[in-house]
């Protein structure tokens, strides 16, 4: 099944928090049945991560009661969505940075990470690991893309082949 493109930042939180629950019952799934094998694939996408997340810690203060944890139950159901997803056949694609709310351990449960115009100072905060941040890119459709410990320089469809 499809979920609908979520715009409201409400709808963004429900989603999320429901995503969690549906994780937790593919890992019950994967403790009984010792496999996902039988498990559909989900993939989410997750756009405008940096101002979203702002949105959904901005959208918990104001709808949290007394009792509620301080974090957001979205930004949490994130993380563990980043953290065990991959175990439960659940992917998450995310375009935008990781900042605060994430954390820098967020990171970490990316194997791929696509980069195109990025600074020297964004390079290093994200590929560390990569000895030297390669020449600034500016020419439209090239990135580089990190996978573990290489990179290297790719050509992908410019964004107004795509609309």
């Amino acid at each position: 099944m499809v979920q609908p493109y979520c715009r409201d930042i409400a709808d963004i939180h429900d989603a999320l928090v429901g995503l969690q629950a549906e994780l937790g019952r593919c890992i019950d799934h994967i403790d009984q049945h010792g496999d996902a094998d039988d498990l559909p694939r989900l993939t989410v996408v997750f756009e405008a991560a940096d101002a979203t997340l702002r949105h959904l810690a901005r959208h918990w203060d104001t709808v949290r009661g007394e009792g509620d944890p301080k974090t957001s139950p979205a930004i949490a159901a994130l993380k563990e969505l980043l953290f065990a997803g991959r175990q439960a056949r659940m992917r998450v694609l995310l375009a935008g940075h990781l900042n605060r709310p994430l954390g820098p351990e967020a990171r970490e449960n990316f194997s791929t990470l696509v980069l195109g115009r990025v600074t020297t100072h964004t390079w290093d905060r994200l590929a560390p690991h990569i000895d030297t941040a390669p020449q600034g890119n500016t020419q439209p459709g090239r990135v580089h893309v990190v996978q573990g410990f290489s990179e290297r320089r790719v050509m992908v469809m410019r964004q107004a082949c795509l609309r």
